[in-house]
């Protein structure tokens, strides 16, 4: 059974990205497009133009040519926002790295690309001297390319030119680079757009980062569409985002699971911060329904969730920005001209409504495929034309998507499937508890446990033992909770995602 989005389908582009932000610019020029939260620094769209302009002539003076590429390994900032800009003015493509990364990690991703030049700060300069051919520095050889009066080089930038590799977070196994088209781009912002996303008065606190498709492609790129303003911020700190939701009247927020809960459960969330707050999407993983509503108690906005993934240029599925037509629990409709289909995890046929099994997708904007990866290509994209998603959900009557979990973290205990995430909200509705993650543990007899490692709330006493009997008397027998141990932090990605691969090795290790 093939399950299609409840909106109507959208045209294939004509546009480049490039086309798109210049056309917001001719709207909205004097208008703020960025402020830096830290330093209170703005950017208007016309000044977004002037400036990107003048950094694709700089480029282009440098060597770069059409579909080439640039690594840019910079934290939220302008310069960030320039960069990418720039290139894509000049006909290259950006490759966005963490700039947290160790020097081993920015030299994989740069060489994988093969970008011959990086614009990086000053604190990652020295781990990418020798990598690269080129390598501007903001604070330094930067200038360069900002001052350059040259004229923006004369390239026809088509819809199917690649826009942007990012590489996918590597939870599972090393990461690979999503190829994103301009019409990748351009397409999910037209299906945000149908579903009521983000409009030209909103302005938002950026927590996600911009390195990441969370930051670039659900927020950047959606935002500047629309005309709106964005607030950047290099990390998420509870007070400072309170504090610019405030000082700037935020009226659209955006953050996985963790924020959400942290915003509900602080004692020292002002109301100011919400005021003007009045929708709000979460994604990256799974939300529960009782922690959903406890954020829309505590802030007064509408919450929805998203499901999205690199492969998909950035969203999948939203929620509807209408108190009426969502499901607490539910990641939303298909966008326009996406599809889907629920496949049995084992024999591969294809399930119905309300049945469970691994989600595939097909649609406008899904990648043109991994860089240089056939064999993940083959593992991942069937020939005719779907993406296994490795998500494990279902699609209820009215169309709702629901997710459970990862397929490839399912424990099976017992060769029975147990998914962690429903562990894990149960353990999260636990008052002393203030994070969680549940990872299948080797175990001789069963093959795998589930395993908890928990973070308490300050003060708080509860023990193993506890835990398991919360969990227990609320789930069947076979997916209780059987080890439980108390850790400082719950390891993720920069976007949220539980590190799944650290705690199982934690848990392989202690078992030896």
């Amino acid at each position: 059974m093939i399950f299609r989005s409840p909106w109507p389908d959208i045209p294939a582009p004509r546009e480049s990205m490039c086309d798109l932000v210049l056309a917001t610019a001719k709207l909205h020029g004097g208008k703020v497009a960025l402020i830096e939260g830290e330093t209170g620094r703005t950017l208007t769209y016309a000044q977004l133009v002037a400036r990107g302009e003048r950094v694709a002539a700089g480029l282009a003076q440098a060597g770069l040519g059409h579909g080439q590429p640039v690594a840019v390994v910079l934290p939220n900032s302008i310069e960030f926002v320039l960069a990418w800009f720039g290139v894509l003015l000049a006909g290259g493509w950006v490759v966005p790295i963490n700039p947290a990364y160790t020097p081993a990690e920015m030299e994989m991703q740069v060489r994988d690309a093969g970008a011959r030049i990086c614009i990086t700060c000053a604190e990652c300069a020295q781990a990418l001297e020798g990598v690269v051919e080129k390598l501007f520095v903001i604070g330094a050889n930067w200038n360069e390319l900002l001052e350059n009066r040259a004229p923006r080089p004369d390239v026809r930038i088509r819809p199917d030119d690649l826009a942007t590799m990012p590489y996918s977070s590597g939870t599972t196994g090393k990461p690979k680079g999503v190829r994103l088209t301009h019409a990748n781009l351009v397409t999910n912002i037209r299906q945000l757009e149908v579903v009521g996303w983000a409009r030209h008065d909103d302005v938002m606190v950026v927590i996600f980062p911009l390195y990441h498709v969370g930051g670039l492609n659900c927020m950047l790129t959606v935002f500047f569409a629309a005309g709106a303003t964005l607030v950047l911020t290099r990390r998420f700190e509870l007070h400072k985002f309170l504090e610019l939701s405030a000082k700037y009247a935020a009226t659209f927020f955006g953050g996985p699971p963790p924020v959400v809960l942290r915003l509900t459960q602080s004692e020292s969330c002002a109301n100011a911060a919400f005021q003007h707050m009045q929708w709000g999407i979460c994604g990256a993983a799974p939300l529960g329904a009782e922690a959903h509503h406890a954020f829309e108690q505590r802030t007064g906005a509408l919450l929805g969730q998203v499901w999205g993934m690199s492969e998909a240029t950035a969203v999948i599925s939203a929620t509807p920005r209408d108190r009426a037509r969502r499901k607490l629990g539910s990641c939303g409709h298909l966008l326009p001209s996406v599809e889907a289909q629920v496949v049995h995890i084992d024999s591969l046929e294809p399930l119905g409504v309300g049945e469970t099994g691994e989600l595939w997708l097909r649609g406008p904007n899904i990648t043109q495929g991994y860089w240089n990866q056939p064999q993940a290509n083959a593992a991942t994209f069937t020939s005719d034309g779907w993406m296994r998603t490795g998500d494990i959900g279902y699609v209820d009557a009215d169309q709702h998507i629901f997710l459970i979990d990862r397929l490839k973290e399912l424990i099976k205990y017992n060769a029975l499937q147990v998914a962690p995430a429903e562990l894990e909200d149960i353990i999260l509705s636990h008052p002393e508890v203030l994070d969680v993650a549940v990872v299948g543990a080797p175990d001789a007899a069963a093959g795998e446990i589930p395993m908890a490692y928990v973070v308490r709330k300050d003060g708080a006493r509860v023990c193993a033992e506890d835990i398991m009997q919360f969990v227990s008397s609320r789930v069947a027998p076979y997916k209780k909770v059987r080890a439980v141990e108390f850790i400082a932090e719950i390891p993720k990605s920069p976007s949220g995602k539980i590190l799944r691969r650290i705690l199982k090795e934690r848990a392989r290790s202690a078992s030896r």
